[in-house]
């Protein structure tokens, strides 16, 4: 009978993940947090098409601070889920496979989903 000496206490806190598990984490996180702002979405487009009223009402909650710093947020789950799909479907095809180069295309989807999630903000304002 062999003797194998297993971890007592893990300290979750002091896990430092590598950026692939992290930008992996984060893909599914950006999009059971799409799936949950569904309804949001939904519902503001149909008060935006109710009529002028309803139109003024929506884009008045998107011009107020925590509209606008909601929808940075929703552009970012959405860019970020984007990048790092296209990410993983490279992947898939063998594309970046090294260690090297999983560390690289994580940090460009992370960049990437930054940036687009940026301009796509600084458009609709």
């Amino acid at each position: 009978m062999t003797s194998e000496v297993r971890p007592v206490f893990l300290d979750l806190r002091r896990i430092r993940l590598p950026i692939n598990a992290l930008v992996s984490i984060l893909h599914r996180v950006t999009g059971v947090l799409l799936i949950v702002s569904i309804p949001l979405v939904l519902g503001l487009f149909a008060l935006s098409l109710s009529g002028p009223e309803g139109f003024s009402d929506a884009a008045a909650a998107l011009r107020h601070p925590l509209g606008r710093l909601l929808l940075l947020g929703w552009f970012w789950l959405l860019m970020h889920h984007f990048f790092v799909g296209i990410r993983f479907l490279l992947l898939e095809v063998g594309i970046g496979e090294t260690r090297q180069g999983s560390r690289d295309t994580a940090w460009s989807s992370l960049a990437a989903g930054v940036v687009s999630a940026l301009l796509l903000w600084v458009l609709f304002l």
